[in-house]
């Protein structure tokens, strides 16, 4: 990078484990986001207040201090990173990075170092171990020498962990010369006294600052009263109770519900909070839109006159959404994100649509789309490859519909489906003003040609999808095959509560439109069937149900073979040697990785392939004008049996 280094594979450590991720070092500050979305750290370069390097089995540490005095610990840097990344640091931000070095001798006794809201424990002058004091939720002196920090239990810390750190115990002897005392106050007290007045921990911190009682919570599902607490916020149900660090609180989101009296509040987290084997990463909590609430905090004059002036008022009376909102957002510090300028064609901030199985509605945000309520979806737009508009087939019951693609980087598409036509244009111009790129039709004119076929009102209208499905692969398959994919006006696959989990609808390239494409290009009055086929998400069991249902199409066997596309003739010619470089590779990958291939060929390498296609149209041509003029054809091989 001109600006600064990019790094991969850094891990942000913390009491919950390590979470790999992307680092940004450049002028203006550090930059980590975590892999496959997240939580991210910035720290800008005026923030700064030191840091540090520490080698550590395998790999290098880094530590950024900042001037709140927390400290980040990235770890996965080689040697020679070290050297260059010093450099820049003295450079651009006139910090000198301080070495440190590790303790491994295994000795348990040694000093204490308090700074910022960190606790070094140093044997000689090496670091043993570092904890963060944020993370002591409560200090207990046993006998005269031995003080114990508990740290926070909560739902989220550790969530993908199978271990935790709890307490820990430190003995300060009347001998110590550190933490001096006398005969009323031991050295044990001394040190406890000042865990205390750093890490903030008050008699007071189990006692909730303010309750919402009775509130609707639709993911996890239940009735439950919320409590804010100073560090944390606790879900207490009748069958599950959940406590939540503030440090765990990703965003908030503030969402209205287009003509209904209710209001989303959406509580991202990272990491999720766990319900068994199910991982929560998105709390969506439910109001009623015009209930009004007041509410007094209970905190002490001293503690808010020292601490949250500046973010919390004493007292609060307004909409109850707005005042749960802002005293969650004053406690944990996190950002707040309300609808941007997208609007609906009933003047609402969503449309109405269906992931899965799922009926919901989807918020285009200014950096995101978030689909509600369940499964509760956050994409970011940073993370988006491209949209497709699909519409629906003509003359069906659907043909008001239309369906949103959005496939990501990482390959896994989301298909938001029957959304209504009307809604196209709004949704059409709010993409194109965040500058993301919508494929469609396979040309550059697609938005075109979509909003043509949206704005149809002829029933008999040609699906422009389905045109260029038949376009791109024209294979033989037998009729019978077509009735499969009936079943697509189902979507297959249940829910899950994972906000973006594998997505088993997977997205179809190039290659792996072989098979169902051949089949889409078949049978005119399961044009909608078909459409969706080509994504490929029906499932076995689904198909066999299906067949049974419908009787089956005999095919003459005596018709002419079908042409086939120049893709198809690139996927015999090439399809053993993907087989051979790639052994063992599923039917399905082969289909990905000649497509791939085939996008990335140039005009001139698919000349030969579309000479063969278009030689074996003329052969199909020809052969089915004999098919459909039989008479003619046995009149010509009469006069030729004369003849001779």
């Amino acid at each position: 990078m001109a600006d600064g280094h990019l790094f991969n594979n850094i891990s942000l450590g913390g009491r919950g484990g390590t979470n790999p991720g992307q680092l940004r070092v450049y002028s203006g500050g550090i930059v980590w986001k975590k892999q496959g979305g997240g939580k991210a750290v910035e720290v800008d370069k005026s923030d700064i207040s030191g840091l540090t390097w520490m080698k550590v089995p395998r790999t290098n540490q880094l530590g950024v201090i900042s001037k709140e005095g927390l400290k980040y610990k990235f770890t996965g840097f080689r040697d020679q990173d070290v050297s260059s990344l010093t450099s820049f640091f003295q450079t651009s931000c006139g910090i000198t990075p301080e070495e440190k070095q590790l303790s491994v001798s295994g000795k348990n006794w040694g000093e204490v170092d308090l700074n910022g809201n960190m606790l070094s424990f140093l044997v000689g002058s090496k670091q043993a171990f570092e904890v963060s004091l944020a993370d002591v939720s409560q200090t207990q002196l046993q006998g005269k020498n031995d003080v114990m920090l508990e740290f926070h239990v909560d739902d989220t810390t550790g969530a993908n962990e199978k271990d935790s750190l709890m307490e820990i115990s430190f003995h300060i002897p009347n001998s110590n010369t550190q933490f001096v005392g006398d005969e009323n106050c031991p050295p044990a007290q001394v040190f406890r006294n000042k865990i205390v007045s750093m890490a903030d921990v008050t008699p007071g911190g189990e006692e909730a600052v303010v309750t919402f009682e009775g509130i609707a919570i639709l993911t996890p599902r239940g009735r439950y009263n919320v409590e804010l607490h100073l560090s944390f916020l606790r879900l207490q149900g009748q069958a599950n109770d959940f406590k939540i660090q503030y440090s765990s609180v990703v965003r908030l989101f503030l969402l209205p519900k287009s003509n209904q009296p209710h209001t989303f509040v959406v509580v991202s987290l990272d990491p999720p909070i766990r319900k068994g084997q199910t991982l929560y990463p998105h709390i969506v909590l439910q109001f009623e839109t015009d209930y009004v609430v007041e509410s007094t905090l209970s905190l002490s004059d001293d503690l808010y006159n020292h601490k949250y002036k500046d973010k919390l008022e004493p007292t609060y009376k307004g909409l109850i959404h707005e005042v749960f909102t802002m005293i969650l957002r004053g406690l944990s510090g996190a950002k707040l994100t309300r609808p941007g300028k997208f609007r609906s064609c009933q003047d609402g901030y969503a449309v109405k649509s269906s992931l899965k199985a799922e009926d919901g509605v989807l918020y285009p945000l200014e950096k995101s789309f978030f689909f509600l309520p369940k499964p509760p979806t956050l994409i970011l737009h940073d993370e988006i490859d491209y949209v497709e508009f699909e519409r629906h087939a003509a003359g069906g019951s659907n043909m008001h519909y239309f369906d949103l693609l959005i496939r990501l980087k990482t390959e896994q598409e989301h298909l938001f489906r029957n959304i209504q036509r009307n809604e196209y244009h709004n949704l059409f111009d709010f993409i194109s003003s965040k500058g993301l790129k919508i494929m469609n039709l396979g040309g550059p004119q697609a938005a075109d040609g979509v909003a043509a076929v949206l704005q149809n009102e002829d029933d008999d209208a040609v699906d422009p999808h389905l045109e260029r499905i038949k376009n791109e692969a024209g294979g033989d398959e037998s009729d019978e095959e077509d009735e499969d994919f009936v079943a697509e006006k189902d979507d297959s696959g249940s829910p899950t509560d994972d906000s973006g989990g594998d997505d088993s609808d997977a997205s179809v390239s190039g290659g792996e439109k072989e098979k169902p494409a051949k089949k889409e290009a078949k049978k005119e009055p399961s044009a909608s069937s078909k459409a969706a086929a080509s994504r490929k998400r029906t499932k076995d069991g689904e198909e066999d149900s299906v067949k049974k249902k419908k009787p089956k199409k005999k095919k003459d066997p005596n018709a002419p073979k079908k042409p086939l596309s120049a893709f198809m003739f690139f996927s015999k010619n090439e399809r053993e040697n993907v087989k051979k470089t790639n052994p063992g590779i599923s039917f399905t990958d082969v289909g990905r990785v000649l497509g791939e291939r085939w996008n990335k060929m140039s005009g001139e390498e698919k000349e030969r392939y579309e000479a063969d296609a278009k030689q074996d149209k003329k052969r199909y041509t020809d052969e089915m004008k004999g098919y459909n003029n039989p008479q003619a054809t046995k009149a010509d091989s009469g006069n030729d049996s004369d003849s001779d």
